[in-house]
């Protein structure tokens, strides 16, 4: 069990669990949880994290059918520029590792922005701590258990 499952038990939030066999191999981790379960990758979302001119560390959950949109989420956080942080600092921070970056259970609670697209779906899949492991849970939830504010962040 992860982090990431132990924070949802914990809220009593209504979720789901997905694993599949990664490929090490694979240089796309959202893509390949997408294609292994067969799930629309705008449903699938990926989290990135990015420093601020300003040196905060923040969050970001976007499809992996689309781009983060560097500048929108500098503009949505109070800063002016955003690059996205260093896969060793990301893993520092998170206390996952890159390709299972799950947005929820991290070591240090960030600040958090949820793509506005994740509105309109009904469910969306996260990553549940681990590669090879995907959480499907109501957007509402996770955007209350990270604490996530909306902001228009997908360049496709």
């Amino acid at each position: 069990m992860t982090p990431a499952v132990k924070v949802l038990e914990k809220a009593g939030v209504t979720f789901s669990l997905a694993e599949y066999d990664h490929d090490p191999r694979s240089p796309a981790y959202g893509e390949e949880a997408a294609r292994a379960l067969g799930l629309s990758p705008e449903a699938v979302f990926k989290t990135l994290l990015a420093r601020l001119d300003d040196g905060r560390l923040v969050m970001a959950m976007v499809p992996v059918s689309a781009q983060l949109d560097l500048k929108a989420l500098a503009r949505a956080a109070g800063g002016r520029k955003a690059s996205l942080a260093d896969p060793a600092e990301a893993e520092r921070a998170t206390g996952y590792v890159v390709g299972g970056i799950s947005p929820l259970g991290q070591k240090k609670r960030l600040p958090a922005f949820l793509d506005a697209g994740a509105e309109r779906l009904a469910t969306l899949h996260v990553s549940g701590g681990r590669r090879g492991l995907e959480i499907c849970l109501a957007p509402h939830d996770l955007a209350r258990l990270t604490g996530a504010r909306h902001a228009a962040l997908a360049r496709r």
